[in-house]
């Protein structure tokens, strides 16, 4: 058998591993058009950055080291340029010589990866200040770049993970940072309501963001100089990284038939099979699907790439490996905080008809004796059945765990109750005795059950409709004074068993503390009280003004 697979960075180079690691008897055969192998696209960045110190530390293999490890031959500077699904044979070019050959396969792999999309009016190629993050070429064009220019601003178009980890580390650097996104907000695959507070956060490190806008005119013939935005802003810069996005490689396999999904990615089934007998189509290339809905998504990232090559190889050489989706779980950092994300987002679980419950928990990451800081996590359960969906998180410490343990329980169908009866570590420079994840499942088993959580979107659209209700801020009095709930009466928890009276119990009620445990303390009083209708405001005070100000932004 005659394996060939068409790109060799993380998923075809795992394709070929696993294949090998399965049988000795097939020829692998692996062709790429760029120079370099194996390399971690993730990591250019903070090789940018000089966190990495060499480019080399990103390239750990060669097409030698794969030759006498696994005995597959790697032939980069190779385009595959068309391909005969009858025949079952190929045509390749070298595109250092220009030779053209023809080759032969048993079994065809698209790894084609994807491309970073160019949005207009720019043309890369056009000025020698414009980059894009892809490959260890670009890497170097933009440490050359640098070094012989000494660029002082940067415009970077996008606010994805790229965009948002070039931010930091082109400000390690000395440059000023200006971000335009075209969306409202950044990391368009989260919650405004979460994203919004790194938002926050970029304007205290000097970063200047336009949101909702696009580059509308360049100024500038060999270089840019300037750009002139839609909604009229005008920016100087020096360098300008583009990254907005990228697309998957398709058109060699479009050409012959393969189909393309509704992501407009490749289909394949869950053995990485397209829809045409022999021919396989892996990581960014390739169309995935989701663990909760089943629906087919669209998640370039390696980890996921690497798991579909190995599932490729392994099916290829006899094997029984099955893709079982994936959940779109990320993480980046940017500068001293941390933001991941798992599952379904908000808005996504709406749109695909959830009926859900929101819960904002608040929490230090671990004991605040010894150092512990603010961890926000975002959590989403169906109401019908309790199954978790989905979770965010953004702190300076520990949303790797709590994001990968909320990930873990979502793949196994866990419900919100099922998070609080988890048995995690707990040390004080760890955790808290009562962890944000298992708050997280307690607080929201409560919200599904009796508990009903409101959150601040809920509660100012109840406000704008004129719904009649009584707000109750049970904080300290001072605390009240600085900043409150708009229409809220000061009944501190301490006061409001005995004041209870003082309220209507057949009126819909709203309480609230600062972050959400003394608002809960005041709904169970309520509640016990004979009170109809009681909501805690998720996240508490601290929550609401974030979105309140965000509105007022937006």
């Amino acid at each position: 058998m005659r394996i060939v697979i068409i790109g060799s960075v993380a998923a075809g180079t795992s394709v070929a591993a696993k294949a090998r690691r399965n049988t000795e008897e097939a020829e692998i055969v692996v062709y790429d058009q760029g120079k370099d192998i194996s390399y971690s696209v993730c990591g250019i960045p903070y090789q940018i950055g000089g966190e990495v110190e060499s480019i080399d530390t990103l390239v750990p293999r060669n097409a030698e080291w794969f030759k006498k490890r696994y005995a597959v031959d790697i032939f980069t500077e190779h385009q595959v340029t068309k391909v005969n699904r009858e025949e079952k044979n190929i045509m390749v070019t070298d595109l250092k010589t220009g030779e053209v050959k023809q080759d032969h396969y048993d079994v065809l792999v698209f790894a084609t990866g994807a491309s970073p999309f160019t949005p207009p009016p720019f043309d890369q190629t056009s000025y020698e200040n414009v980059f894009q993050v892809r490959s260890i070429q670009d890497n170097r064009d933009i440490h050359q770049f640098l070094s012989t220019h000494q660029p002082k601003k940067a415009l970077i178009v996008g606010a994805g993970f790229i965009g948002l980890e070039l931010t930091e580390q082109l400000t390690h650097k000395g440059l000023e940072v200006t971000i335009v996104q075209l969306e409202d907000q950044i990391m368009p695959s989260m919650d405004a309501d979460m994203t919004f507070r790194a938002e926050e956060y970029l304007r205290t490190k000097g970063i200047i963001l336009h949101l909702e806008d696009t580059v509308k005119e360049i100024l500038g013939e060999k270089t840019i100089e300037k750009v002139i935005t839609a909604n009229g802003a005008a920016i100087d810069t020096d360098l300008v990284i583009l990254a907005a996005g990228v697309r998957p490689n398709t058109q060699l396999a479009q050409e012959i038939g393969v189909a393309l999904g509704d992501s407009r990615a490749i289909a394949v089934n869950r053995k990485m099979q397209t829809n045409i007998p022999d021919i396989y189509a892996v990581g960014d290339a390739a169309e995935s699907f989701s663990v909760i809905t089943g629906k087919p998504v669209y998640r370039p990232l390696g980890s996921t790439a690497n798991k579909m090559g190995r599932i490729a190889g392994d099916v290829i050489t006899g094997g029984e490996l099955e893709h079982r989706g994936v959940l779109g779980t990320g993480i980046f950092r940017l500068f001293d905080m941390q933001i991941g994300q798992t599952g379904l987002t908000e808005k996504e679980a709406i749109k695909e008809g959830y009926e859900i419950e929101v819960l904002f928990s608040i929490k230090p990451d671990h004991a605040q004796y010894l150092g512990g800081k603010e961890l926000t996590i975002k959590a989403i359960a169906d109401k019908k059945t309790g199954r978790l969906l989905g979770a965010q998180a953004i702190g300076e410490n520990g949303v790797d765990k709590r994001i990968d343990v909320i990930a873990t329980a979502i793949s196994f169908g866990a419900k919100a109750e099922d998070l609080f009866h988890l048995d995690l570590a707990y040390a004080p420079p760890f955790a808290t005795t009562k962890d944000p994840v298992l708050y997280t499942g307690m607080a929201l088993e409560n919200a599904l059950h009796r508990n009903s959580l409101i959150t601040p979107k809920e509660l100012m659209e109840k406000q704008q409709n004129n719904v009649s209700m009584q707000i109750i801020d049970t904080r300290w009095k001072k605390d009240y004074e600085t900043l409150h709930v708009e229409g809220a009466v000061h009944i501190p928890l301490a006061e409001l068993r005995e004041r209870s009276k003082e309220l209507d119990p057949q009126l819909l009620t709203v309480v609230y503390c600062n972050k959400g445990v003394t608002g809960n303390a005041a709904q169970n009083l309520l509640l016990n009280k004979g009170f109809k209708e009681v909501y805690n405001i998720s996240g508490g005070n601290k929550n609401y003004q974030l979105y309140k100000k965000m509105k007022q932004q937006k």
